[in-house]
């Protein structure tokens, strides 16, 4: 009697795991069967019909979709999660990535049954989908395979490096630096870096700590004494810049647009923006503050007595080997610095994405770099030659109040696949790049790309969700 009722609950078992990888037999279940199909064929006019007869409100999103296709890949159904006639909540993959998101669509009772609500959200990698742990040579062997199919499907040009202990395994560039000149990058390729210039801002500002001129608890109006604002002088610590708990807002928007090119020097900025009250209470919630970060330069500017450009040349591009590390205006000519292709407001067609850059970049992004000089930077931060030890460590580890607590002093602390690691992104239109320095196993994963985002991230997070463990 046990022996049959054992086989009965496997048998149970085994058919609600079927059930569980199928899309479901209901009026909910067949409308995602549809969408997926036409989403996935990549279509333009076919989605457009699609949603005309079965979700027309979602009709204001067709450009948007298209890209968001352009960009997925699509998606493969892989897990049902919650259904009943009207409503179906499964889980989804992007063809083109790891990346795992949740599908939650609602239909009309009544036939025909049409779309009431269809969305979808990202969602870290379930559990039951684990990733294997690869070791060192299939790690070389699934990389190459994998940037190799993203430059064929258009998603990748740039450059890639995994180092072991300081030793490079893996170095690889692709594609074109100049489309125009069919210029091919190469390893010697600078590429602009977006917002992994924090890495350097928040370095420089802890030295600084370490050296005993700023204290990370001070207020900004201790060092900025004329700061327009006095609400924003006196609530706002380093920490808080530090960790993007500000409330300091961002820069990007109309008043960017319209003086662009005018913003010469970190102090620009100030004066456009330095009368602004605070968005939120200093310590009380978590945005991104592109001008927290803009505000730490001048005040490294202000205690250090040079400019932030020649204090992290000095303090940072210099100890840390770092050759081909900049941030030059973008009127003088820089050899060997790709163009950056952008697709953003372009009708789907590839364009340099020079309309959009400042005239430099700042202490919050911007800046150009090499997947080499990134790896030497990694070596220098690791073996403590930038800050000691304990800065180091204090640098890198995420922060309480921060997403989840792993946001740290310009840096992201976060597990990927189970292992530890440290770095930053960066991302505007045609350009994007990834640092990922995981002490553990003891790798590091560096890319660059001359695309709009996630051309870079994608390759990244391929490589450090499958990582050795040792």
């Amino acid at each position: 009697m046990r022996f049959v009722k054992s086989i009965s609950l496997l048998l149970f078992a085994a058919l609600l795991c079927a059930a569980q990888t199928q899309v479901p037999d209901t009026p909910a279940g067949h409308q995602l069967s549809a969408w997926l199909e036409a989403f996935n064929r990549g279509d333009r006019d076919n989605l457009r019909d699609f949603l005309q007869k079965n979700y027309p409100s979602g009709l204001e999103r067709l450009d948007r979709d298209v890209q968001f296709r352009e960009m997925t890949g699509g998606f493969d159904f892989k897990k049902l999660e919650e259904s009943t006639p009207v409503k179906v909540v499964a889980l989804v993959q992007e063809r083109g990535s790891d990346q795992f998101a949740r599908l939650t669509l609602e239909v009309e009772a009544a036939e025909p049954h049409p779309i009431t609500s269809l969305g979808l959200r990202a969602i870290p990698r379930p559990a039951d989908f684990p990733l294997p742990h690869l070791s060192q040579s299939e790690l070389v062997t699934a990389t190459r395979k994998e940037v190799e199919r993203a430059v064929g499907s258009g998603h990748f040009a740039g450059a890639v490096l995994i180092a072991k202990d300081g030793k490079p395994i893996f170095s690889q560039a692709y594609g074109l630096a100049d489309r125009e000149h069919k210029t091919p990058n190469t390893l010697k390729t600078r590429f602009r870096i977006g917002s992994m210039n924090k890495m350097f801002t928040a370095i420089a500002t802890l030295q600084l700590v370490q050296a005993g001129k700023l204290e990370l608890n001070d207020p900004l109006g201790k060092y900025l004494t004329d700061y327009p604002n006095k609400n924003v002088a006196s609530k706002v610590t380093i920490h808080h810049l530090l960790t993007h708990t500000g409330g300091t807002g961002n820069i990007f928007g109309p008043d960017f647009d319209a003086h662009r090119l005018e913003l010469h020097a970190l102090q620009d900025y100030v004066k456009l923006y330095g009368k602004r009250d605070l968005q939120f209470e200093p310590g009380s919630q978590w945005d991104y503050s592109n001008y927290g970060f803009v505000l730490l330069g001048v005040i490294i500017e202000k205690v250090s007595g040079q400019s932030y450009y020649d204090y992290v040349r000095e303090h940072i591009y210099v100890p840390a080997g770092m050759t081909s590390t900049g941030s030059e205006p973008e009127d003088q000519a820089v050899s060997d610095r790709s163009v950056g292709y952008t697709k953003m407001d372009s009708g789907g067609q590839w364009k340099p994405n020079t309309d959009s850059l400042p005239y430099r970049a700042t202490s919050a992004g911007g800046g150009y770099s090499t997947v080499e000089d990134l790896a030497h930077f990694a070596a220098a931060l690791e073996a403590n030659k930038l800050l000691n030890e304990h800065y180091t460590e204090l640098l890198t580890t995420g922060k309480p109040g921060t997403p989840d607590n792993s946001y740290a002093y310009g840096f992201e602390d976060h597990k990927i696949n189970g292992t530890r690691c440290f770095g930053h992104g960066g991302g505007a239109p045609g350009m994007n790049g990834a640092l990922e320095i995981c002490p553990g196993p003891g790798y590091v994963v560096a890319v660059l790309a001359n695309m709009d985002p996630p051309a870079a991230g994608r390759v990244s997070e391929f490589i450090a969700d499958r990582l050795p463990e040792r």
